[in-house]
């Protein structure tokens, strides 16, 4: 067991972020928001890294035999959240979300196409079936579950303050926010943190982190709320903000990440946890993880 699981490594150590490099754009529409599509082809490493490590062959229904025959796994997401989804200096479709696509790509056997949408988009196509399944670091949460079904979560969260470099002692509990601006992402869980934790603060959203970041480093809102660890990517771009001496509890801030599925698609559903679980267990995902932060640091994005 331990000599599979060194072979599946070493393939996914050399390879990481590799499965979804190759991705190609083009302007795609939708009801939903204006997106990029593009299709990755697998290279024929990291299908043999994934398709020859685990056996998904007993995975049968409806949507995976459909998928089968469209030949493509068609995943939605929002490329502009590092370091789970963005994109390369060559516009291709990387970050440990889009190796986990991949991953899910390679055990239906098919093609991976990503479309890039607005994040508040996703769910309505997950919905309305224009993708099969979106990855965009979504946070799980009971609202959302009525909407979509969501996947075993593959990582915990940790939320964090920022706020403009020199403020990190001036905003450090919740009283010292009472009043003001305090940020995040428009749809994200973090607005309804914000919303919950921080009653006697105004919510102020945006469509973008990056944007939201210069808003916080030019002094115009007093903090944001944001994954920690797209925080840590937005400070390593930024000398204008810093993590904040804050802490949000257990109780407020107990996250996880997982995928999104329409209500009614087990068998795809059943598919990814069983991706999910074997990368999880045997590192993998943690290596795409880090391979991610570090390529988002090169990039500064």
């Amino acid at each position: 067991m331990k000599k599979f699981l060194a072979i599946a490594m070493a393939a996914v150590l050399s390879l990481s972020l590799a499965a979804c490099g190759g991705a190609s754009s083009s302007t795609a529409s939708s009801a939903a928001a204006s997106s990029e599509a593009a299709s990755t082809a697998a290279s024929s490493e990291a299908a043999s890294a994934s398709t020859t490590a685990y056996d998904y062959s007993s995975y049968t229904g409806e949507t995976i035999d459909a998928i089968k025959a469209a030949g493509k796994l068609v995943v939605g997401t929002e490329a502009q959240y590092a370091p789970f989804e963005f994109k390369d200096l060559d516009a291709n479709f990387v970050g440990c979300d889009m190796w986990l696509a991949q991953q899910i790509a390679d055990a239906l056997g098919v093609e991976l196409e990503v479309m890039d949408m607005a994040f508040d988009g996703i769910i309505p196509a997950v919905k309305s079936n224009q993708v099969d399944i979106g990855i965009a670091a979504f946070t799980v949460d009971e609202e959302r579950a009525k909407e979509i079904d969501f996947t075993d979560m593959y990582q915990k969260d940790e939320q964090m303050l920022i706020v403009k470099k020199g403020n990190e002692e001036v905003y450090t509990t919740k009283e010292s926010l009472a009043g003001q601006q305090v940020g995040a992402q428009r749809g994200t869980i973090q607005s309804k943190l914000i919303q919950s934790a921080l009653p006697d603060s105004t919510l102020f959203e945006l469509d973008k982190w990056p944007t939201l970041a210069m808003e916080v480093a030019n002094g115009n809102i007093a903090a944001i709320v944001v994954d920690g660890a797209v925080g840590e990517s937005l400070i390593a771009t930024n000398d204008g903000i810093a993590q904040a001496n804050f802490t949000f509890s257990a109780e407020e801030a107990n996250f996880g990440k997982a995928a999104v599925v329409a209500k009614g698609k087990d068998d795809l559903k059943e598919l990814v946890n069983a991706v999910i679980a074997n990368v999880t267990a045997d590192g993998s995902f943690q290596a795409a993880y880090d391979e991610a932060v570090e390529l988002a640091g090169t990039l500064g994005v």
